[in-house]
């Protein structure tokens, strides 16, 4: 992405030469490329031919680095996947912070529902993966994934609400933290289908703690 400094002025009888990527660096910027167009209207189904037209370079060029256009989207899914997972470990690994008390876990599960919608925010292009539109014609286990992802985040969810409950001296701690999981989750996929249908122009994040805090 760095912008090059002209200084020198080549002859018209020598060929520019043509810097080669750097082990890696082609895989990226094929995904970065992919989430990029994913990010514009109507994007939902993008061709081979379309994102190698946009690299400058042939479909075949795509192929010695994926095998498949699912492969593709298996890398998106990755850099979601470890993006917030990794967040989600902080969140949950962190002290109390001051005023949380009693209510900790109900904190965590809070803040860990913000990040999400943060991180959704910041990359919109992933949102059609996280919601599955740019999955519709794909291969069926990348939906199956992505349906894990999320269940995945309401078990975190859970595990920190239920700690919450159990502070709270809740009587039914499980009961109480799988309801709240499944509302916190309900309100993660709304807000990020409302922010693809808008074209990107709703905030998933907008007015965040406020809504929260009357789940708190």
């Amino acid at each position: 992405m760095s912008s090059v400094e002209e200084t020198d002025v080549v002859s018209p009888v020598q060929a520019p030469v043509r810097k080669r990527p750097r082990p890696g660096e082609r895989r990226v910027q094929i995904l970065q490329a992919l989430a990029a167009m994913l990010e514009q209207p109507g994007a939902e189904r993008i061709t081979t031919a379309a994102l190698a037209a946009r690299l400058e370079v042939s479909e075949a060029a795509l192929y010695r680095h994926f095998a498949s256009k699912a492969q593709m989207f298996e890398g998106l899914i990755e850099f979601i996947e470890s993006s917030v997972f990794t967040l989600i470990n902080r969140i949950t690994e962190a002290g109390a912070e001051p005023g949380d008390g009693a209510n900790r876990g109900t904190q965590q599960a809070l803040r860990i529902a913000a990040m999400v919608l943060q991180f959704a925010e910041r990359n919109p292009g992933m949102v059609k993966v996280m919601i599955g539109d740019a999955l519709v014609h794909e291969n069926e286990r990348l939906q199956q994934r992505m349906n894990l992802f999320f269940d995945k985040i309401e078990a975190a969810l859970r595990q920190c609400l239920r700690d919450g409950a159990d502070s709270a001296g809740s009587s039914t701690p499980s009961a109480d933290a799988q309801l709240r999981a499944a509302l916190l989750g309900d309100l993660m996929r709304g807000r990020l289908l409302r922010f693809v249908r808008s074209g990107f122009k709703t905030s998933p994040a907008s007015d965040t703690q406020v809504l929260l805090a009357v789940l708190h």
